[in-house]
């Protein structure tokens, strides 16, 4: 018997390898909205930081949160070519929808972004929750859930950022995060979480063996 019946994901970071874009369009997103430049150098320490550490550091006012969601979405879906999904990823997909899982993506991301990286992967997805706010993820993962019909103690999240794990916890689904993202494996170890998975391929270990 498998372990979930539900897997949710995040998008960027956890299915799409888009860290060295993001880190790429940083300047500019800093100097569109006035933010205070992060050092280069000190890039992977900021990698260990929660999200609204992150932001207090940049000096991001709450009210320009959906500005610059807009925009990172534009400027991806204007360079989305140059963003693939990780190695493994459409194959652990492929292997969970075979197995009879059922899966679906939350991200702050579009849809349209979304579908255009996944390419024929997005057949193997249920449920799409898009465009959710950055501390915005516990609805749509409860919609997720509400339209596939799964609880949540047999619902797994799998993420690369802290606000996943809090995500998660709120609507009392299990958790895994991956190590291949924008948050770094020590940062989820330190917070008390289980050792990042290493692969895809142990997403679905993780989700299925019993």
């Amino acid at each position: 018997m498998r372990r979930y019946d539900l897997v949710v994901f995040d998008f960027d970071g956890t299915l799409a390898d888009s860290l060295g874009w993001f880190r790429r369009i940083l300047p500019d997103v800093e100097a569109t909205f006035g933010l205070r430049p992060l050092d280069p150098a000190q890039f992977d320490a900021h990698r260990s930081m929660p999200a609204r550490a992150l932001i207090a550091k940049m000096g991001v006012r709450w009210w320009q949160l959906p500005g610059i969601a807009r925009y990172a979405r534009r400027r991806m879906s204007a360079e989305a070519a140059t963003i693939a999904l990780f190695d493994g990823v459409p194959a652990m997909l492929s292997r969970l929808r075979d197995a009879g899982v059922r899966l679906a993506v939350v991200t702050t991301n579009s849809e349209a972004n979304v579908l255009r990286i996944l390419g024929d992967a997005a057949a193997c997805i249920d449920h799409f929750g898009c465009g959710a706010a950055m501390f915005g993820k516990k609805r749509h993962t409860r919609a997720a859930m509400r339209a596939t019909g799964v609880a949540p103690a047999r619902t797994l999240c799998v993420g690369d950022e802290l606000r996943d794990a809090d995500a998660a916890r709120a609507v009392g689904a299990d958790f895994v995060p991956v190590g291949w993202g924008y948050t770094l494996p020590s940062a989820f170890e330190a917070a008390g979480h289980a050792a990042p998975l290493d692969t895809p391929a142990r997403i679905f270990d993780r989700a299925v063996a019993p």
